[in-house]
Formats: structure tokens, sequence, C-alpha cells
């Protein structure tokens, strides 16, 4: 069973075949991705390549899939790029949470996404709560007041405004915002500083898989909502304990990323792994 690691800025995903992944059971995947017993990972990719287009499922390390992952999206690029199944031309990828274009460039370390449009209707994510759009919504969580504001980059996300990011806060409270139960599917959540008009500093609990050191999509919705809010303009660096990305925006928030992707290793599973677990 041969698994690709990579990392996009510490964000890191194993990527495998569907031949590979079709053999494992949801709790060998939450096995496999564990940094202790398994060979550890922020989720699985798999390959489905047998369509015209690429098609990525996106498997978290809680066992729940995910419809769309920006890092995800930048490593699996990169490892369609390496296998040769593309290459520098742009090509689209089919995802649960809709089709993306992407681009490698910079021989291989640099990978561009557009990841379509940001959509601020609460039924995108789903969230349950009134209105056309949810820009600076109050809640109180933990007994602290704070300021959301909803997104859909095809999979949901809440991006908190903060006057001064604190990354222990995110710790603490990402959890249960990700449950709330105004979240029928949980949430990703972005605990953002605006640093000027065009940067933006982040904290990210993932959806499905805690606190990570960056997060292509979070990115995205935390630099959307920051131009919904029109706190920044159409280019924005966003700055996480990972790195730097850039986000740009056109038209009617049509949001395009670009970031690095480093490959880390080709690892075959041992089937000693899963000795221990029932059948």
């Amino acid at each position: 069973m041969l698994f690709h690691r990579y990392h996009g800025l510490g964000n890191d995903y194993l990527v495998c075949h569907h031949s590979v992944a079709s053999l494992l059971t949801n709790q060998q995947i939450q096995r496999i991705c564990d940094r202790h017993y398994g060979i550890g990972s922020d989720g699985l990719l798999i390959d489905f390549d047998d369509a015209e287009i690429p098609t990525l499922r996106i498997i978290n390390p809680d066992g729940s899939e995910a419809e769309k992952s920006g890092n995800g999206l930048r490593i699996y690029a990169r490892y369609l790029f390496d296998i040769g199944r593309v290459g520098h031309a742009p090509f689209l990828v089919n995802t649960p949470g809709g089709q993306v274009r992407c681009e490698v460039t910079e021989g291989a370390h640099q990978v561009i996404v557009d990841m379509g449009q940001a959509k601020f209707a609460p039924s995108a994510l789903p969230a349950s709560v009134e209105g056309d759009d949810a820009l600076a919504l109050p809640l109180v969580v933990g007994g602290h007041q704070l300021s959301a504001t909803l997104v859909s980059m095809g999979n949901p996300h809440c991006v908190i405004l903060v006057k001064k990011l604190d990354l222990g806060l995110v710790r603490q409270l990402g959890a249960e915002i990700e449950t709330l139960a105004i979240f029928p599917k949980r949430t990703n959540v972005q605990f953002v500083e605006v640093l000027d008009r065009n940067n933006i500093t982040i904290g990210i609990w993932e959806r499905g898989a805690g606190y990570t050191l960056a997060s292509g999509s979070s990115s995205c919705a935390a630099a959307s909502a920051m131009r919904k809010l029109g706190r920044v303009d159409d280019n924005v660096t966003v700055h996480m304990p990972g790195g730097t990305l850039a986000i740009s925006f056109s038209g009617d928030f049509q949001v395009n990323m670009r970031g690095p992707v480093q490959k880390i290793a080709s690892v075959t599973l041992d089937d000693d792994c899963f000795w221990d677990m029932p059948e």
C-alpha cells in the first residue's frame, strides 16, 4: 500500500490511489493518519484517475469527508504533476465541493488554484441562520463575545474577526465553534487579525482535524470575509504559523490562491500497522 506524503506550509497530507483506499476501512484510515500509531497526516487524499478529469476525495483524520481543501488541492495538483498525468498547462480537478482549475508553476514548487466563488448565504455552508448573508454575526462561545462572518468555499467556514490574534484562544474555542448547533455539518474556524489593506494573519481550527498550521480554503475564506467587510483590497497575503499564501479576487468574489508545495516521502505501509485492530 503506497502513500505519498506532501506538505503545504506545514499542513501535510497523504496521497494514495483509489485502488489502495478501497482496501481500507474508515477506522484504518484514521489509524494511518495518527501521528503516533500510523504514518501521520492532516488527512488522506484519494486519487481517482479513471475519469477524464482527475477526481479527488478528501478524508479527514477523524474519518469524516471534506468537500474541498485548498492545501489538499495544491498537493493533489503537485502529485498529478509528479506522476506525469499533468504538465505546466492549467487543468481541471473535480471535488465534492465543486470543480476547480489548477496550475503547477516554478518547476513544481508553486501551485495556483482557482478556488471558485466565495458564497456568504448561510444556506451554502449550511448554517441555521436567517437572512441572505451572515456578516458580523454575534456569537457567545466559552464566555467570549465573538463577531463571526460565515463563508462557503465549497466547504463551510466561520471567520472570527479579532483585534489581536491569540492562537491559544483558537485552540481553546475551535472545537466548540466547529460543533455549534447552527452548523449541521460542522464548520472550519478561522480567527483573523487585519494587519493592513493587503495583509491578514489567521489561526485555524480545521473541521475533522483540529488546530493546524496552514489551510488553503481557510485562507480563502478569511480573506473573502475581510473583503466582504471592506477591511482589505483585492490582493491579500494571508499569514499563518506555517507560512503565507497569496489570495486575489476578481469578478463576483471569484477567489484565486497561490502557494508552495513540497514532497516529503513515498511510504509503503506495513500490514502490521493494523494487527491490533478488529477485522
